[in-house]
């Protein structure tokens, strides 16, 4: 399987209704800036499919060859279910490398590798020892580190004050869903999923298979729409990207559509009749605005 690498990109739009605020300590309110652009290694780690319930009599007998096993030696196997979090030092410095990269491109000032090397002393310990490696070559770039648990208590306190993060595929996922709730939800985050061959460009929220015979349609297409510029910048073309990222700015600065998830109503058969707009009218104000 080839190395592939996962973007997701969440980016603070002004007057987006949804958009995450804070007290300020004067009695007022504060909307920070969120830009952030997660890296997360999308073939390995806990999404690697290697797991078993009921594991086979060898894949027991080499796991109680580690002395941790002793504390499951009394559950049989068909009561236990395993997964596997395994990571190899290439497709590591990859992922990292990739990251240090963008942030230099891009004037990011620091790179965060979120794990939990504290208690993953094995496979977080490899991304931040090999972290600390790589970011010997770029001395313009600070190495910043920190706990997946304690990440999503600071996304609610000083958001801002992040840009690359780096991580395996699942904390990646955690990190990237929580930064979205941020500027609006899912429906406002871009992803792109980059090989060495191809690559490929979705919201980061996926299909919604739960609304796909709704007529007509109310899923909110900006993220969407956000992740074709995405690749219209991985195939050299950001100038027609950042003319389409203007006009979407501008549609939601204006406020005058909103999609269901914009005005805070429950997805459903009868969002249009409470003031929703439709994809195809969001859509049709984006192409106004361009």
């Amino acid at each position: 399987m080839i190395s592939t690498n996962a973007l997701d990109l969440v980016e603070h739009s002004k007057g987006n209704p949804l958009n995450f605020i804070r007290k300020d300590g004067k009695g007022g309110y504060e909307e920070p800036e969120v830009d952030a652009v997660i890296f997360r290694q999308n073939t390995e780690g806990m999404y690697g499919g290697i797991e078993w319930t009921n594991p086979p009599a060898q894949v027991r007998e080499a796991l109680e060859t580690h002395p941790k096993m002793k504390n499951f030696a009394h559950v049989k196997s068909k009561d236990m279910a395993i997964s596997t979090r395994i990571l190899s030092r290439g497709a590591t410095q990859r992922i990292i490398r990739a990251a240090f990269e963008y942030a230099k491109k891009h004037g990011y000032s620091n790179v965060t590798v979120c794990e939990k090397p504290n208690v993953l002393r094995e496979t977080s310990g490899m991304m931040l020892s090999e972290a600390r490696k790589i970011a010997e070559e770029y001395p313009g770039i600070d190495l910043w580190d920190t706990n997946i648990d304690a990440q999503m208590m600071w996304l609610t306190k000083n958001p801002e004050n992040y840009g690359v993060l780096v991580s395996e595929n699942m904390f990646g996922d955690i990190i990237s869903d929580g930064f979205a709730g941020l500027i609006g939800g899912l429906g406002f985050a871009c992803s792109a999923n980059i090989g060495d061959e191809v690559a490929v460009f979705e919201p980061t929220h996926g299909s919604a298979p739960k609304y796909e015979k709704l007529e007509p349609s109310i899923v909110n297409p900006i993220a969407m729409i956000l992740s074709a510029c995405m690749m219209l910048d991985h195939i050299g073309d950001g100038e027609k990207a950042e003319k389409i990222r203007t006009a979407i700015a501008k549609v939601i600065e204006e406020g005058k559509v909103k999609t269901y998830d914009m005005k805070k109503i429950r997805g459903g058969a009868d969002s249009i009749e409470k003031g929703a707009a439709t994809t195809q009218q969001v859509t049709d104000a984006i192409i106004a605005a361009l």
